[in-house]
């Protein structure tokens, strides 16, 4: 800390201005981007969260207000002669000439991979930084128009796990946004905001607005994503869904976790745990789904507003079943803690639960609640007597009215379902929000032009099927074709390698 408390000559409040001489012409920066400054041939780095003029400098020239990884003496916490600029912690504030910022040279990797990525040229089609918010894309109706290729983002180097993922999460739906302005708190690391820029501006935005986005643009965020979170290899090597989802949106973004279970536990996406049941031909997601929770013996403590769910298969390989039907609308009434849930037998409140008679008065969770009177009833077989139930948290305004009210039952719909195959992965999306809302297929790396200097092509496809394989009638057809090298080419995917299936809340995402 030495080295910078000697160079620095401070305001009257000691808040930390570095003058020193001009070097050249600025390099372009932003507020939140993170930069090197070289002092006494020693680097120290921050985040740029200011940049103007300060009043008196008697060499008017652009300045930047640096917040500091580390603390120094003589540093302050944003104010400079007695006006504040930015707030941070104590000795952390640095002003100084932004012609003295450096790219951070701990990520030159970065740039270098960057500048490799423009030589190899990625098909030449302009792909922007676009500011400001964009809305998620409206597909109603035909959505021949916005499919073909060049659509979507671009894949590169193992990047389709991320592809997908990206595609899914954000083009159609504004359930993630959240993870695109969140302002940063001080428990957030210094490169969040860069790392919140590149992903809303050079990725999402240019999606939304052109249904492009070139592959160096998505390389940027992997390298900043190997940089900063524990997940090594994204920029290389093949990884999964749900190690990107650890990497960005837990470690390095830090959001709230979408899930928060009774048991104190939170997570960003829900992996199915079930024993394999040889009487289920053609698992639904929804069967598998209440398999899990009963197993498992745990509720939601509440309805979230994005629920991933990860399909009960190990490793890219093994599949517990051959095929799984996504269920379109996903009941989870009976697996919300303190939610009001209906009796099985006579439809009024229920006050108990039994997890013995799973499958038994009805199918699924439902199955296993019961009011006071049905419950005697129920269990007064001789099959049943020696049954364990216990009672459930009733909510107050129910409990008061349960002979009149209507109990409500919470549904979330599917918005995309995330395939792989032989290490690939690819996505079915829902462009809209309606029930009848067309769906696409997106693939990322679709085509290629070129040998080992070309580059990949991404494309979208419209599938106006989907809606019918994923209804009752559709998947009775689909399961008589028992060879599945006779199943249409999307269905195929879309029944045999589901991996993750995402489903939303629309009231949730409304004050949530």
């Amino acid at each position: 800390s030495s080295l910078i408390s000697d160079a620095v000559s401070s305001g009257s409040d000691g808040s930390g201005y570095y003058d020193t001489p001009e070097s050249g012409d600025s390099i372009p920066f932003g507020i939140g981007s993170v930069v090197e400054v070289p002092v006494k041939g020693e680097p120290h780095y921050g985040v740029i969260r200011w940049i103007g003029t300060v009043p008196g400098d008697k060499r008017p020239r652009k300045v930047a207000g640096i917040e500091m990884e580390e603390e120094h003496t003589g540093l302050g916490d944003g104010a400079f002669n007695g006006h504040r600029y930015f707030q941070c912690n104590p000795q952390r504030a640095l002003f100084v000439s932004l012609n003295q910022c450096r790219h951070d040279s701990r990520f030159q990797e970065t740039n270098q991979i960057l500048l490799q990525n423009k030589a190899d040229d990625f098909g030449g089609i302009n792909s922007p930084v676009i500011s400001g918010v964009v809305r998620p894309i409206s597909g109603e109706g035909d959505i021949t128009a916005l499919c073909g290729k060049y659509r979507g983002i671009q894949g590169h180097h193992n990047s389709c796990y991320l592809d997908a993922t990206l595609f899914s999460m954000f083009t159609f739906t504004s359930v993630f946004d959240s993870l695109l302005y969140r302002p940063a708190t001080s428990s957030d690391i210094m490169q969040y905001e860069e790392v919140q820029r590149v992903l809303r501006e050079e990725i999402v935005n240019p999606l939304r607005s052109n249904l492009y986005v070139r592959a160096d643009r998505v390389m940027k965020l992997r390298t900043l994503m190997e940089k900063l979170s524990s997940v090594t290899g994204l920029t290389t090597e093949e990884k999964d869904p749900e190690e990107f989802l650890t990497s960005l949106v837990a470690q390095i973004l830090r959001a709230e976790p979408f899930l928060k279970l009774n048991s104190g536990q939170e997570a960003y996406h829900y992996q199915l745990f079930v024993e394999k049941d040889e009487a289920l031909t053609l698992p639904t997601v929804q069967q598998l789904f209440e398999q899990s929770f009963l197993t498992s013996d745990i509720k939601l403590k509440q309805v979230p507003s994005c629920l991933i769910i990860q399909m009960p298969r190990f490793g890219k390989t093994f599949k517990m079943y051959p095929r799984i039907l996504p269920s379109q609308l996903l009941d989870v009434t009976d697996v919300i803690e303190d939610s009001p849930r209906q009796c099985t037998v006579c439809g009024k409140l229920a006050e108990y639960e039994c997890k013995q008679c799973f499958d038994q008065c009805d199918v699924g969770l439902q199955s296993i609640s019961f009011c006071a009177r049905c419950l005697d009833t129920a269990h007064s077989h001789e099959r049943r007597r020696s049954h364990a139930w216990r009672p459930i948290t009733v909510p107050h305004e129910f409990a008061v009215l349960k002979d009149h009210c209507i109990i409500p039952r919470l549904y979330m719909q599917l918005f995309a379902v995330v395939c792989i195959e032989t290490s690939h992965y690819v996505t079915f999306v829902k462009c809209g929000t309606g029930s009848d809302a067309p769906w696409c297929f997106f693939d990322s790396m679709a085509d290629r032009k070129g040998e080992q200097n070309g580059y990949n092509i991404p494309e979208m496809v419209a599938c106006p099927n989907l809606p019918y394989w994923l209804s009752e009638k559709g998947a009775q057809v689909l399961q008589q074709i028992k060879d599945e090298r006779q199943l249409p080419e999307h269905a195929k995917r879309l029944l045999c390698d589901a991996y993750m299936c995402m489903y939303q809340s629309s009231e949730v995402m409304m004050y949530r």
